[in-house]
């Protein structure tokens, strides 16, 4: 299959998703949604499970892209985090925080969508627990656990997304929240520092 045709299959996934929920999305519904027809999707994947992990594949890809900063200063790299996971959604799709709620739920049950969502977690992990010991090393943050940090931030993210979904609660309350927390425990608000 041609990149574009996985692209147009994966953003297809997405719209329907959105538009039909966890329960009611189908290989044909997922067609609808593109110029690919349901028995060349079925070809290239057995069952729903197998294209909506390939689905989570690509979102986590996407989301590790959307992260990938370049800054030095891990000040930066933290602010940059922030602003990827906080930026307003450009897509059509206002229903895509709650179609992956879906998906959350139905980790329990689908081992493959769980690794894919703790693959999710340790990106998220990963990227503040490296940025807040770059920190401490460069003398930018007071001392404090980078992977306890790094836990609570992801923890926080997590909380967030149900709030906005469950409760409606905006998700800039969130990272309010999370920069008071990152004052708190490493002595560094996000966009504090002067610029020279």
């Amino acid at each position: 299959m041609s990149s574009e045709s996985t692209a147009e299959i994966m953003a297809a996934t997405g719209r329907a998703l959105c538009e039909h929920g966890y329960a009611d999305l189908t290989m044909q519904r997922i067609a609808d949604e593109s110029s690919v027809t349901s028995a060349a999707i079925h070809y290239h994947f057995d069952t729903k499970e197998e294209l909506l992990n390939a689905f989570l594949d690509d979102l986590l890809d996407r989301f590790e892209s959307r992260l990938a900063c370049e800054a030095r200063d891990p000040r930066d790299r933290l602010t940059d985090f922030l602003d990827a996971v906080f930026e307003e959604s450009s897509s059509d799709h206002d229903d895509f925080p709650v179609a992956l709620m879906e998906l959350k739920a139905q980790a329990p049950y689908h081992d493959l969508f769980r690794e894919r969502f703790v693959e999710l977690d340790e990106v998220v992990c990963d990227v503040v627990g490296t940025a807040v010991r770059d920190g401490i090393e460069d003398g930018h943050f007071d001392d404090a656990d980078p992977d306890e940090v790094a836990r609570l931030v992801a923890t926080m993210i997590n909380g967030a997304h149900v709030r906005s979904v469950a409760l409606g609660e905006r998700t800039d309350r969130t990272r309010e929240t999370i920069e008071g927390t990152l004052a708190l425990h490493l002595g560094w608000t996000p966009g504090s520092e002067v610029a020279a």
